[in-house]
């Protein structure tokens, strides 16, 4: 899987002939049909469609979905949805109160819970620290570790779309920055 800030970028650097394919590193990807068309639901009951773009490498024939930062592979919600319920756990709130606060099935907080184990937590605080020292390494001066890891990773990924946003003028929201930050892995993979 491919992550993209955007579809319509995807397409632009695919039809340029500017992606790469991540296994073999090399070779050049082309267009290979799409996925599957599903329907994700956003905040506030809002549903968006998608059908995302399917590529294969010229050098060693594998393919690989192109899915778009604001969508989490395998997950009905957006990855401002999810993000969102992780915001509100690492502020204290527990899974009863924030599927209720989201209009979400208690099983699917719960799910999205399970997905969070300290080493994944880890593995977004290093992504989050990762682009902060690329755009602004003095914020780390002002962020300071307050006793959730999951707080400090969630800070560190916000710190480093603002810094984003502000450098580079993208106008993206938060939540898509985030997810292209870690590679539409905001929930550990299951297993």
């Amino acid at each position: 899987m491919i992550v993209a800030r955007t579809g319509e970028l995807a397409e632009e650097l695919l039809a340029a002939g500017e992606l790469r394919c991540p296994l073999c590193r090399d070779g050049q990807l082309s267009s290979w049909g799409y996925g599957r068309r599903r329907t994700v639901r956003d905040h506030d009951d809002a549903t968006i469609t998608v059908r995302p773009r399917r590529t294969r490498c010229r050098s060693c024939s594998a393919t690989h979905i192109v899915m778009p930062a604001a969508l989490q592979p395998r997950h009905a919600d957006t990855t401002a949805v999810i993000g969102t319920a992780l915001l509100h756990k690492a502020h204290g709130l527990g899974h009863r109160a924030i599927s209720a606060i989201m209009g979400r099935p208690l099983s699917t907080v719960r799910r999205w819970f399970r997905r969070l184990p300290p080493a994944h937590v880890d593995r977004l605080a290093r992504a989050g620290t990762e682009q902060l020292l690329a755009l602004d390494p003095d914020t780390f001066t002002t962020l300071r570790y307050q006793g959730n890891m999951l707080h400090h990773a969630l800070s560190l990924l916000a710190a480093a779309a603002y810094w984003d946003r502000r450098r580079y003028g993208l106008d993206e929201p938060r939540w898509t920055l985030i997810g292209m930050y870690t590679r539409g892995r905001l929930l550990a993979p299951p297993g």
